[in-house]
């Protein structure tokens, strides 16, 4: 996904006709940048396009989603991008793919869902959360070999919070002195991750990590660690490596992240498009997956520079 755009020799006159419905109201600018991304490889390639988008609050709004969806298919779109970072959501992606028209991608997910058989949309497209998960564990295992008590801050109860949560929480139960001595869903919220924090330190003085399963939990442990005044002793992670996060690392409010070489997403499903359109939709890969790179509070700047450059390339 790093390669140069190669247009293809012909495209149709009619313009491919693209619905976005994405949970961006957050914190994480993984999803507007993914727009973006997506965007600029399209008129690379000189595929000839229209979007439209809704931005929902992650894992909210259900029939606020249901809604932007038939409006959404009243325009008959070629291909509708969505998400399944909610239980229920799972419904509306079913009828969807029934219907056969739009093609459907999913955002942020890797894994296809084995309940649907035969009977899956046409792509799966973002960073494998339990890939992202086990690099932070690796971090915490090298860097933190003392004895010592944790949490773990999910989002929603649903696939995002299972994915990148159980994959950390097992890691750490092979190790004898890690204890989990709590856990809470906190929705993607940050003031309830910051809630949720605040009242866990009081009980939990010498915690020694907060493990948070997103951005806005991310940045709400992160405020209320530095309110308790205990940054540089209690520890927490963020998730996906977004503006927000690099700069709460600079500052020494987060310890580590894993950050997503984000706008390979966006060319992913570029080069998806442009394929279908030239009749190779054969030559669609069901999935891709985007890379990681582990950045730390002590990296150089000139390496978070770099790896920006990268993420970033399209939509910085």
């Amino acid at each position: 996904m790093q390669d140069a755009a190669s247009p293809p020799a012909d495209t149709p006159p009619t313009p491919a006709r693209i619905a976005v419905i994405y949970p961006a109201i957050q914190a994480s600018d993984y999803w507007r940048r993914s727009i973006v991304a997506l965007e600029r490889r399209l008129d690379e390639l000189g595929i000839r396009y229209e979007m439209a988008s809704e931005f929902t609050l992650p894992g909210q709004e259900i029939r606020e989603q249901t809604r932007q969806i038939a409006e959404m298919l009243k325009s008959d779109p070629d291909y509708l991008i969505f998400t399944l970072d909610a239980l229920r959501h799972r419904v509306l992606v079913e009828r969807l793919i029934a219907r056969g028209r739009p093609k459907v991608i999913l955002q942020n997910i890797t894994t296809p869902l084995r309940a649907w058989g035969q009977d899956q949309p046409f792509m799966y497209v973002g960073f494998d959360h339990a890939t992202g998960a086990r690099l932070l564990a690796d971090h915490v295992v090298e860097t933190r070999p003392q004895p010592e008590s944790f949490a773990i801050f999910y989002g929603l109860k649903g696939y995002v919070s299972y994915a990148r949560g159980e994959p950390f929480r097992l890691a750490m139960a092979e190790q004898p002195g890690k204890r989990l001595v709590a856990s809470y869903y906190v929705g993607f919220d940050r003031e309830k991750a910051r809630e949720a924090a605040a009242e866990l330190l009081k009980r939990h003085p010498n915690l020694g990590f907060i493990y948070s399963c997103s951005t806005d939990i991310a940045l709400g442990v992160a405020d209320a660690i530095e309110a308790a005044g205990l940054t540089g002793k209690v520890a927490t992670n963020g998730w996906g490596g977004g503006s927000a996060e690099l700069d709460y690392l600079a500052q020494g409010r987060l310890d580590v992240t894993a950050m997503r070489i984000n706008d390979d997403n966006g060319v992913a499903m570029a080069e998806a498009i442009s394929l279908d359109i030239q009749g190779r939709s054969d030559e669609v890969p069901l999935v891709f997956a985007g890379s990681f790179a582990l950045v730390s509070s002590d990296d150089a700047p000139q390496r978070i520079e770099e790896l920006k450059r990268r993420a970033f390339r399209y939509s910085q």
